[in-house]
């Protein structure tokens, strides 16, 4: 899968299950699409990359998060490897490096403050990942800032409801990931 048609599917279907372990199941049997791994380890991650798959599911693998994974151009070419559909970062050089290899890059950001935002743009360009996810999700203001940007928008982190969702996507975020189980169904 490309990057264009990834923003295609998520445009049709725009809220991804953000799970740890003890969610993995019920977001396989949710309606989303796309899944976001946000706690693993290297003798697990394989398994639930293929549970994704049998599902139907898109699997990204949040690699910071990943117990026993190199943080560095193998990690991610072993995720590849395994059948990862991408990987999720804060780390600009990991964003590179999955770009190199060919998986789908989600870079994560956490906007702060104004100064961090400029940073982030920066970043951004720099990096080029395939999306661009800005944490929280509920700072509609900065969704704004980076929607219009050429990299689409994920809104994530602290979205607790249907409004907040939707305000987010009416700002301009192409999607929402989210770890509150009654949202992947609306």
């Amino acid at each position: 899968m490309d990057s264009l048609q990834l923003i295609e599917m998520l445009e049709l279907s725009p809220i991804i299950s953000a799970v740890h372990d003890a969610q993995f199941n019920d977001a396989l049997a949710s309606p989303c699409e796309i899944v976001f791994l946000l706690e693993g380890d290297v003798m697990t991650v394989g398994e639930k990359i293929a549970a994704a798959h049998k599902n139907e599911k898109l699997l990204f693998v949040h690699i910071d998060l990943m117990k026993g994974i190199g943080k560095d151009k193998c990690g991610v070419q072993f995720l590849a490897n395994l059948g990862a559909d991408g990987i999720i970062s804060t780390r600009a050089l990991l964003i590179k490096n999955a770009k190199e290899i060919g998986i789908l890059a989600v870079q994560r950001y956490f906007a702060l403050d104004s100064q961090g935002l400029e940073s982030i743009r920066e970043m951004i360009v720099s990096a080029k990942p395939d999306l661009v996810e800005i944490m929280p999700g509920v700072i509609e203001k900065v969704i704004k800032k980076f929607a219009n940007d050429k990299i689409p928008v994920i809104a994530g982190g602290l979205l607790e409801t249907k409004a907040e969702v939707t305000a987010a996507l009416n700002s301009g975020a192409l999607a929402v990931s989210t770890g509150k189980k009654e949202l992947w169904y609306i």
